[in-house]
């Protein structure tokens, strides 16, 4: 498995439907290990609806044009139950999306990093209450007693007191991290640490240090042998260069007059590695899904996953972001690395990101052991609608065509552009802007 050293700053302190595919291997027992915990069953002739519909929306997506490549999956009850594919890995030499295909996973790289932190604590090595100042000699925030007070689950739970997206700007601007970090003593504070939501990437990528310091290991190196390696995911990587490395991976586009244009990933958001340096490929994903919702406890124990997905500060802000959330949300909070909203009367775990020329959602539903996994590499939104059309189905819920795919679609675009004759705009830095 392909990995390249990230620079951390303690280093240098310090010196539709298709066949269900196989199961993870510890399913079975997980199943036993879960015996206790709440579930039911999904109908099965709705999930089978569910599949045949989805399958039709994402044609009706194609037929649009709105993506360059997208892949995506559903697993229930620890199976794979649909895997599906379509358009460009890179428009430019018509390589086509297959499900290993490698994309960057943006701030889903965030649960991977409180997953490793799960398991560190579950190993005694660190706490979640672990105070940073303790570990970290270089971390200040502008007061002393936030600075004194703020924890591992403080920076893990968006919780921290900073200003949301601390000091994005400046990275985006090439600042490295490690100056950053630097300057959080510079930064006002919106609360008292622990007090109100404020997403952060910078502060969040803390957590790299404080394992490095903890553990004597560099965190990626951790994520691989304590992650990616048992749970078989094979095309799972950390940095540019491993996902450039990678057999096939997913080239970023823009929309380019009628086509699109691939364009060279960029740099900056790898340099925050917990919060969004993960590449993956949505075989990869389905491996994932299946340990965060149970069936795999030789790797992440349930007890590690309740506290993951527990939820922790309100951020109802998120109840009014888009039109699907304003109608199925109820509840919404920050948990570990995972947002956990009240979602049609269920709890819903999810996550999305975005970084230039790629945008990423995940969710389940832990009651039904149902999830969603989409990864597309452009910047078009109408794929995130996608996702609640089939919530809404599994669930039983009202159809709303959260995706507009079944308006008719505008003309075809033409050929994929070259890239050798484009002179795309430059994108703002609101479109490059991670969440």
């Amino acid at each position: 498995m392909p990995f390249r050293t990230l620079p951390l700053l303690i280093a240098g302190l310090l010196g539709l439907a298709c066949p269900s595919l196989p199961a993870a291997p510890a399913a079975a027992a997980a199943r036993s290990a879960q015996a206790g915990a709440p579930r039911a069953e999904l109908p099965a002739e709705r999930v089978k609806e569910t599949l045949a519909a989805y399958r039709q929306w994402l044609d009706q997506l194609d037929q649009h044009h709105a993506v360059a490549g997208l892949a995506t999956a559903v697993v229930i009850d620890d199976k794979v139950v649909f895997e599906h594919t379509l358009g460009y890995a890179n428009a430019a030499t018509k390589e086509t999306v297959t499900p290993d295909t490698v994309f960057r996973l943006a701030s889903l790289s965030k649960a991977f990093a409180t997953a490793l932190t799960g398991v560190l604590v579950h190993d005694g090595k660190l706490s979640w209450d672990t105070r940073l100042v303790n570990v970290l000699p270089f971390f200040k925030l502008k007061s002393v007693p936030d600075t004194e007070q703020a924890t591992v689950g403080d920076i893990l739970g968006q919780r921290i007191g900073l200003p949301r997206n601390t000091y994005d700007n400046m990275l985006e601007d090439d600042i490295p991290y490690e100056e950053l970090v630097r300057k959080l003593d510079e930064v006002d504070m919106t609360c008292g640490v622990g007090q109100c939501y404020g997403y952060q990437n910078v502060a969040f990528s803390l957590i790299g240090d404080v394992v490095y310091a903890m553990t004597g290991d560099f965190f990626y190196r951790l994520v691989d042998k304590r992650l990616f390696f048992p749970l078989g995911m094979k095309t799972a990587s950390y940095g540019r260069d491993a996902l450039e490395s990678s057999k096939s991976w997913a080239r970023p586009h823009r929309a380019y007059g009628h086509g699109w244009l691939p364009f060279e990933p960029k740099e900056n958001y790898y340099r925050v590695a917990p919060a969004a340096g993960v590449n993956a490929s949505v075989r990869d994903m389905e491996q994932w899904l299946i340990a965060q919702m149970g069936g795999r406890p030789d790797v992440l124990p349930q007890s590690v996953l309740d506290t993951l997905h527990k939820p922790g500060v309100a951020t109802p802000v998120e109840l009014h972001s888009t039109l699907w959330r304003r109608a199925r949300l109820t509840a919404a909070h920050y948990a570990l690395g995972w947002r956990v909203f009240e979602y049609g009367g269920e709890t819903l775990v999810y996550h999305a990101g975005a970084v230039e020329g790629y945008r990423t959602m995940i969710g389940f539903f832990p009651k039904y052991h149902a999830g969603v996994v989409t990864l597309w590499n452009s910047t078009g939104p109408m794929p995130s609608g996608l996702m609640p059309m089939v919530f809404d189905s599994l669930l039983g819920l009202n159809h709303v065509d959260w995706a507009n795919v079944e308006s008719a679609p505008a003309a075809k675009r033409a050929a994929p552009a070259k890239a050798k004759k484009a002179k795309p705009r430059r994108a703002t830095k609101a479109s490059r802007r991670r969440h």
